[in-house]
């Protein structure tokens, strides 16, 4: 009988993370596991995708107001509700993406005696202390004790499993890199659906929710100092920015406040198919402060466009032997401008490390190979079951 696995997710919102968690609904084998899909909130453009016999559950269906604010009571509220689905759907087995499902994960499975497999998609000395502003040290705590409970931990990057060996404190070398995966014919299927038309400008795209940690500023920046210093010879920049964020009007703003010039900014917001721009785009740029393992910059190799990116966390295992990405430093926008220049300047060179890429992802990422590695972890925490102590806290 197929094992009922539960994946848990925030949201399905079009982040990596959850590009992945949708990737791992579509292509878990049916005969050995049959999907369900735990979220706190059910939203997201991502969300028509889930496939049809996999059962959502949504902590915002249950419509109930948290009332007055007491810290802890929206988490213990979502514990006591992922409980309740972990019992009423006999789940075998959690797979928890991301620290916030793993604060959740952690005492919902030690309370109903359920393996859980942990991924760990940033690292975390970064991310937990600029993602979370209130009570770090107790939530690094929580999530200390649950990464230590699990059946296993898994890492996106080697980066990422460094990070929270030290972060978490947890044994050397417990934590297992599975590295995300691309569905390489989906992403071209979808590139090929109404591709934007192509001019003489160096086109630049940019995909990634308007947050601190993803650095558009620091591309803005670069943009602007490409106005005031480049050459006559070169075409002028295109540069399309898709998502959304909290940051999105203070870019805007920034950017409008820019002297003119030739280059161009365009601010498209949310795409359902960010793929087609990407695929018509001379190079994705990735300015990114901290990265787990950017699922962007894997389709764009899959689909082999150029890389620019900044050496952030697990971006930099993305080159092997041979060339794959023009580099940047993190933090710095002149290095990102220097960039630029020199992709529009050797077109040549930039094909070429899309070739290399190409061929990368498909010994590296393949979607089957990695697939067929999470699940070997999520039937083996099944089969071993550990006696997991009973306990009704979340402390």
């Amino acid at each position: 009988m197929p094992r009922r696995v539960l994946l848990m997710i925030s949201s399905m919102r079009g982040g990596g993370s959850e590009r992945q968690t949708l990737l791992l609904l579509r292509h878990l084998d049916r005969s050995l596991f049959t999907p369900q899909l735990f979220l706190t909130d059910r939203s997201g453009e991502l969300l028509s995708e889930v496939p049809q016999d996999v059962a959502i559950h949504a902590f915002s269906d249950r419509g109930e107001t948290s009332g007055v604010y007491v810290p802890g009571r929206i988490l213990r509220q979502q514990v006591e509700y992922l409980s309740e689905v972990l019992r009423r759907e006999s789940i075998d087995v959690i797979y928890d993406r991301t620290f916030h499902m793993t604060m959740l994960a952690g005492p919902a499975a030690r309370r109903c005696r359920i393996p859980r497999i942990a991924t760990i998609v940033s690292p975390p000395e970064l991310a937990v202390p600029m993602v979370e502003q209130r009570f770090v040290w107790l939530k690094r705590k929580r999530l200390a004790r649950a990464y230590r409970q699990a059946f296993r931990v898994l890492a996106v990057s080697q980066q990422a499993a460094d990070s929270a060996e030290r972060f978490y404190q947890l044994p050397s070398g417990s934590t297992e890199v599975i590295r995300n995966p691309v569905d390489v014919a989906l992403v071209s299927a979808l590139a090929e659906q109404d591709p934007p038309q192509r001019d003489d400008r160096l086109t630049l795209v940019c995909v990634g929710r308007m947050t601190e940690e993803k650095g558009h500023f620091d591309l803005i920046k670069a943009i602007a100092l490409c106005q005031s210093s480049w050459p006559e010879n070169l075409p002028p920049i295109r540069l399309r920015l898709i998502g959304d964020g909290p940051l999105r009007s203070e870019l805007e703003s920034r950017w409008a406040n820019q002297p003119a010039g030739p280059h161009q900014v365009d601010f498209l917001g949310k795409l359902t198919n960010p793929e087609r721009f990407i695929k018509s785009s001379d190079a994705l740029i990735l300015p990114s402060l901290f990265e787990g393992m950017p699922n962007v910059v894997l389709e764009a190799m899959a689909l082999g466009t150029p890389v620019i990116a900044t050496r952030a966390g697990g971006t930099i295992e993305l080159q092997r032997d041979e060339p794959t990405i023009l580099w940047a430093k993190p933090g710095e926008p002149d290095s990102l401008a220097q960039a630029v220049r020199q992709l529009a300047m050797d077109r040549p060179a930039a094909a070429q490390r899309a070739a290399h890429a190409m061929k990368m992802i498909r010994q590296h990422h393949d979607v089957g190979r990695c697939v067929d590695r999470i699940q070997k972890r999520l039937l083996q925490a099944c089969e071993t079951h550990p006696q997991v102590r009973a306990d009704t806290s979340i402390a």
